[in-house]
């Protein structure tokens, strides 16, 4: 009879938790991954163990335990394979085996060791869409060698009717600017490139190619990393071609006069197709199966995509395939930038994850990365705290990129100094709109030589201006400072039953001060309050809830804040001056 009663309670539990998605989310245990913090490095700029005035895998190794002390739960590295360099590890050469620049597979075997010692993750970037034109599978291909054929996407290309000249197979335009399309002489073919010219594309319609990119993935767990974030994943697939084999051309998008520019087209044929998805839950079965077949924690898979919600969600996978783990969120990343921070801008962003995010699937918040400005200044330096506020607030896993603790901002990179290939392809009148150089420069320790990163008489990239004062050690040392805030964020993240799975209420007060409430039963709620305005302003945040009681105790603030932690404040008439941040609980 016990029993029986017993199976009745599991057989209601079930049904409510099928029910009711909310309350499947709180009954089940989180996995690491979905309230981990994770920290992007990229690695030519973190720290130069050998003097070369170019970060290393050694480097790294000798600097895991500061991420360790910040909190991070699991590390990513921008690529760190064998590669030409010409858009800096994203051009491979060899999916096996390490730039010798960085080091070695030892080297990177001692890094694994090392996190491993420490509790920390490692996680790589996995570059599917294509390879080096140095890579053996390239040179292979356009000798057409057997079994190599087709593993890159080759055309013909048309001959214009009027001047009998052979032309492109279509007007497609790459990422760094100009033709999609290369002839070689060799093969007496073009090939397709969404990125450089020396960035191949390879043939996913090609299952040799599917299965030794996945054959890829395999090494790099046998050699100890706990998963992946895919490169550049909605260009993977393009439309095939018509009955003719020909190839559409893409349409004029109306954006730019810019004729060389990517967005002076649509890329309705060549990014975001649904074969695209397909591939990532593959890819998801390979992480599946390995932990199946060799235990320990979840392999995870992380996504990058810049698309339309009703695309990017999709990756999730559906009711009965399993797809990434986290496709990556850049709403506070793309949002914001178009319209300027403001609370309402935050809301929207904020709005478009959540509002669309499947049922039972884990949120994640992004403000910077390898590609984008830094947060600092894309934001401004004020709002740098409230950001990082937002991130390890809101519900989900985090990410930072590296400096992003430190609130630091952009280098000044002349055209002269200039690295990036999306700048390079320019010109010096109109280079700053397109370069990534400015979020790339040498990581912060100290406020000596070379700010600690390379005892180099030049660095790949110059030093930000502001290296003197905004470092690790500099502020580790003084009594506040961003970097303080921040790992009294990821501290309160990591103990509060409330943030690790409450649920989560968020809104606009007074135009441009934004609010943030994670609440669970039997738990105190976490209410973060950032004012993102110009000017100071008082609120009353009975306006936001109700249900708030008379003071809320102050946690964390923001560095230029003069209120005091462990402070009562009224709820009904909280000033807050321009810029500021706060993390309060109730009583």
């Amino acid at each position: 009879m016990h029993k029986a009663r017993l199976n009745f309670l599991s057989t209601l539990l079930c049904l409510a938790v099928l029910a009711n998605p909310c309350l499947s989310a709180a009954v089940k245990s989180k996995d690491w991954w979905e309230t981990a913090q994770f920290y992007q490095i990229y690695p030519r700029s973190f720290m130069d163990s050998d003097g070369d005035g170019i970060g290393d895998l050694n480097g790294i190794t000798s600097k895991l335990e500061y991420l360790k002390d910040l909190g991070v739960t699991a590390a990513w590295l921008s690529p760190i394979f064998a590669s030409p360099m010409v858009d800096f590890g994203y051009d491979i050469s060899d999916f096996f085996d390490i730039q010798p620049e960085y080091g070695t597979l030892d080297d990177f075997r001692a890094l694994i060791k090392k996190a491993k010692e420490l509790d920390l993750k490692i996680i790589l970037d996995f570059v599917p869409n294509h390879s080096s034109d140095e890579n053996e599978w390239f040179k292979k291909s356009v000798k057409r060698e057997k079994g190599y054929e087709d593993y890159y996407v080759w055309h013909d290309g048309k001959v214009n009717a009027e001047t009998g000249k052979r032309e492109p197979p279509s007007n497609w335009l790459q990422a760094f600017r100009g033709s999609a399309w290369e002839w070689n002489d060799v093969r007496q073919q073009y090939y397709l490139h969404q990125f450089a010219v020396q960035q191949a594309d390879l043939n996913y319609r090609n299952p040799l190619v599917v299965e030794q990119m996945k054959r890829v993935l395999r090494y790099w767990l046998d050699l100890g990393v706990a998963g992946f974030r895919c490169d550049a994943v909605p260009v993977l697939f393009e439309i095939e071609t018509d009955e003719n084999g020909q190839y559409a051309d893409e349409e004029v998008s109306g954006l730019t006069d810019d004729v060389d520019a990517r967005n002076y087209l649509k890329s309705d044929l060549i990014e975001n197709r649904a074969e695209t998805i397909d591939m990532a839950y593959q890819w998801r079965v390979v992480m599946d199966d390995y932990q199946r077949i060799h235990g320990g924690d979840t392999r995870v898979l992380l996504i990058e995509t810049y698309a339309p919600p009703a695309y990017t969600m999709q990756f999730y996978g559906n009711r009965s395939v399993e797809g990434a783990h986290l496709p990556f969120n850049f709403n506070l990343i793309t949002g914001p930038a178009s319209d300027g921070v403001s609370a309402s801008s935050i809301k929207t962003a904020v709005d478009s994850w959540l509002n669309n995010l499947p049922p039972g699937r884990t949120a994640n918040w992004v403000i910077g990365n390898h590609d984008q400005r830094r947060a600092a200044s894309r934001y401004g330096a004020a709002n740098a705290d409230a950001m990082n506020m937002l991130v390890m607030i809101l519900p989900g896993a985090s990410v930072t990129y590296q400096g992003e603790e430190l609130a630091m901002t952009d280098g000044e990179i002349s055209w002269e100094d200039t690295q990036d290939p999306a700048a390079c392809n320019s010109n010096a009148d109109i280079y700053e709109q397109f370069t990534r150089d400015p979020s790339r420069t040498p990581f912060h320790w100290t406020s000596g030589t070379n700010a600690g990163f390379s005892t180099a008489q030049k660095t790949w990239l110059p030093l930000a201006p502001d290296y003197a004062t905004v470092n690790v050690e500099t502020e580790s040392s003084a009594e506040r400072s961003h970097l303080k805030i921040y790992k009294a964020l990821v501290e309160l993240r990591k103990t509060s039953t409330t943030l690790q799975k409450g649920s989560t209420k968020y809104g606009v007060l007074k135009e441009n001060v934004f609010v943030v409430k994670r609440y669970l039963s039997g738990s105190e709620s976490i209410v973060c309050v950032a004012n993102l305005a110009s000017k100071g302003i008082t609120v009353d945040l009975y306006e936001f809830d109700k249900t708030l009681p008379t003071h809320l105790n102050l946690l964390i603030r923001s560095l230029q804040s003069s209120k005091k932690e462990n402070a009562l404040f009224e709820v009904y008439e909280l000033s807050l001056a321009a810029g500021e941040a706060l993390v309060l609980s109730t009583i």
